[in-house]
């Protein structure tokens, strides 16, 4: 995932790196979720779901190769667990292309950058970095401890 959110969040910087035009950054200067913020966290999101994707494939690619054939126990084993983790993190990557995909339907119906709250908008740094938040930090803060207080019960 870390791979994913390299390629998604240094694609701009390396660009401008490469003597292009720096790449639209969105400004807390202009109004909020204006057509250009909606297409930059749009395309953000396609490019974090294909980088996913990409990796789903290489793993899907690697198991197909045929299966573990280390000889030594103790190698099979670590071999083993490396697949199981690396399992559950592409479980978790599904889970969260479904996260992906709902802040896509959001920005098609006008409702992406808003908390689902409040109905405050989100801060361009929290949607800069979780680009699929659907709470502001407060609201995400009280939701948090009414869970926990809810799971103490």
């Amino acid at each position: 995932m870390a791979t994913a959110l390299n390629e998604v969040h240094g694609s701009s910087s390396s660009l401008a790196g490469r003597g292009k035009a720096p790449a639209y950054r969105p400004s807390a200067n202009e109004e909020f979720m204006n057509p250009a913020q909606l297409a930059y966290f749009r395309q953000k999101l396609l490019e974090w779901k294909d980088a996913i994707i990409r990796e789903s494939r290489d793993t899907m690619a690697q198991l197909k190769s045929g299966p573990i054939r280390e000889a030594d126990l103790t190698d099979r084993a670590s071999s083993e667990t490396d697949w199981s983790i690396e399992l559950r993190t592409r479980d978790r990557q599904r889970k969260l292309i479904a996260k992906i995909d709902a802040a896509l339907r959001r920005i098609e119906q006008g409702e992406y950058g808003f908390c689902e709250v409040t109905g405050e908008p989100i801060s361009l740094a929290r949607l800069e970095a979780r680009p699929i938040a659907t709470m502001t930090v407060e609201a995400q803060e009280r939701h948090e401890r009414q869970e926990r207080v809810s799971r103490d019960d």
